[in-house]
């Protein structure tokens, strides 16, 4: 059976946010390769899904959407646990779900890649990044209107949107962007027990397998060994 929904995805990419929550709330999807060595991404074919092409792309009912947090609060809306209902926890929630969104990825991307934003050295982009991330790590840390951050209530097992968001994040933060020593979860507490728990999440077992992941994905993080295709 063919399901409604259908993400483009690569291993260890952004896709794997949204591959967390689909999997958090069981929701039926296929998954169309998009095949990073071959720069499949700018490929005619995904161009016409997303014109900037950036993963993921979640093909659904409603039409083609891009653009990883708008496809997490459009799964929300539609799948009861990934958001408050109501109120100032929603609220709450959607404010860091869009900080992580607009704040910390891009700033993660800038270090990932860093020739996209200028030419020549790039030494002093990334140790001006790596400062830049540290101190938004350490304003989520503090945060005190993110529960979501502790495994209250149903994010024990059930993760919430921004928390689908943040754990591939910390993952990559360990793994990607050239050396990585400067980068300790030890330093931010909160959010190395909260990667801890997202090793455990149902979701992150089905995410290990599909995409080579590892043992301790989130904390510990290993370079993926992927079914299919290639996170590079």
């Amino acid at each position: 059976m063919t399901s409604s929904l259908r993400l483009h995805y690569a291993p260890d990419n952004a896709s794997l946010c949204v591959r967390l929550a689909l999997d958090t709330v069981g929701a039926p999807f296929d998954t169309v390769l998009v095949d990073r060595a071959a720069r499949g991404q700018k490929s005619p074919r995904f161009l016409a899904l997303n014109p900037n092409g950036l993963i993921p792309v979640l093909e659904t009912p409603d039409g083609v959407l891009f653009e990883t947090g708008a496809i997490l609060l459009w799964l929300a809306d539609r799948h009861a646990g990934l958001l408050p209902e109501r109120g100032s926890d929603r609220a709450a929630a959607l404010k860091w779900l869009f900080w992580l969104s607009n704040t910390l990825h891009p700033a993660c991307r800038m270090l990932f890649y860093p020739d996209q934003h200028i030419s020549g050295d790039t030494t002093a982009l990334r140790a001006t990044t790596r400062a830049r991330i540290c101190a938004q790590l350490d304003i989520l840390n503090a945060a005190p209107d993110a529960p979501w951050l502790d495994g209250l209530g149903r994010d024990a097992r059930q993760p919430s949107a921004p928390a689908c968001y943040l754990a591939p994040i910390l993952r990559w933060l360990a793994l990607y962007g050239g050396d990585t020593a400067w980068f300790d979860l030890a330093r931010t507490p909160r959010l190395l027990a909260f990667a801890r728990a997202a090793d455990r999440w149902p979701a992150t077992t089905l995410v290990q397998t599909a995409e080579g992941l590892g043992p301790t994905p989130m904390s510990a993080p290993r370079p993926p060994q992927p079914p299919e295709g290639s996170a590079i």
